[in-house]
């Protein structure tokens, strides 16, 4: 499966690299692991602000963490040269800015799980954490970070 056609499908453009916002690199490889830092959700190019159990609901914040997962996969393309060389996206770590009772934070987070895995079918299925913080950076909703092996 070509992972670029199987994005052309899906009706996705990759955005270029995401800017660091602060002291940190967008990326680190390690053998045939590469570390993404943590993306955050952005809608129309601004951070998209709100908290789960407060002012968003699971279904408004569930597109954000797809969102962020193409920011993602943006730079991991930018970081790879090429998405055929991912052998497997290994794990996910999301978090979801939300209030101390909200409990659906897997549910989130699989807005980013679920077009990972209809991206690279099962290279794409992967280990995950997903909780909840007070608050994120610049208020965002949401906020994930992956690690991906590529082939030898």
């Amino acid at each position: 499966m070509d992972i670029y056609k199987q994005l052309e499908s899906l009706g996705i453009t990759l955005p270029p690299m995401a800017v660091p916002a602060a002291a940190y690199v967008p990326y680190v490889q390690a053998g045939q692991l590469v570390f993404l830092s943590g993306h955050v959700a952005r809608q129309d190019g601004k951070p998209w602000v709100g908290q789960l159990g407060s002012t968003l609901t699971t279904e408004q914040a569930k597109p954000a963490a797809r969102a962020v997962a193409i920011d993602l996969l943006g730079t991991l393309h930018a970081a790879t040269g090429d998405l055929n060389r991912v052998q497997r996206v290994v794990k996910l770590l999301g978090l979801v800015n939300s209030t101390g009772d909200f409990t659906e934070h897997h549910l989130v987070i699989n807005g980013a799980s679920e077009l990972i895995g209809e991206v690279f079918g099962q290279a794409g299925a992967h280990a995950r954490s997903a909780f909840g913080a007070p608050q994120l950076p610049m208020g965002v909703c949401v906020e994930i970070e992956m690690i991906a092996q590529l082939k030898p």
